[in-house]
């Protein structure tokens, strides 16, 4: 039976949870995740995960947040004067925004806190720092 190898593109059911047991994503319901296997399209512990797979194949993997969204960074949050933000965005902790980088780049952030004076925010991905598990299935290998 064939197994997947660098390269090749395939579809695979998976549901993403926290070590408290949380579903932070998964397939159900959806189309398989295609993907090509290397290729930096999804975190590395879940593409190292694939190779030697078969078709039919399930496994869980646990990944550590290095091989994930990496650890959070600190530097990542940002306090930035509260006139700077259009006053009809209603600004509350958790709040997704996306900023430009002086280049023009969208980055998504989150507010952390939101003061009279300031808004904290927060660039860092929301799963950074934390340890995840995948139950995967390998639906088919192209």
């Amino acid at each position: 039976m064939t197994q997947v190898k660098q390269g090749d593109t395939v579809r695979i059911h998976y549901t993403g949870t926290l070590a408290d047991g949380t579903t932070f994503d998964s397939s159900a319901g959806r189309e398989p995740l295609e993907f090509t296997v290397g290729s930096g399209q999804i975190i590395p512990g879940l593409d190292s995960a694939l190779p030697g797979m078969s078709e039919g194949d399930k496994k869980t993997v646990e990944i550590a947040c290095a091989d994930a969204y990496g650890d959070h960074n600190p530097d990542a949050r940002q306090a930035i004067p509260r006139q700077q933000i259009p006053a009809d965005i209603p600004l509350e902790p958790g709040l997704q925004l996306q900023m430009r980088t002086p280049e023009g780049q969208a980055v998504p952030v989150t507010v952390v806190s939101v003061d009279e004076a300031e808004v904290v925010l927060d660039a860092n991905h929301p799963l950074a720092g934390k340890d995840l598990t995948f139950a995967i299935e390998l639906v088919s290998i192209d």
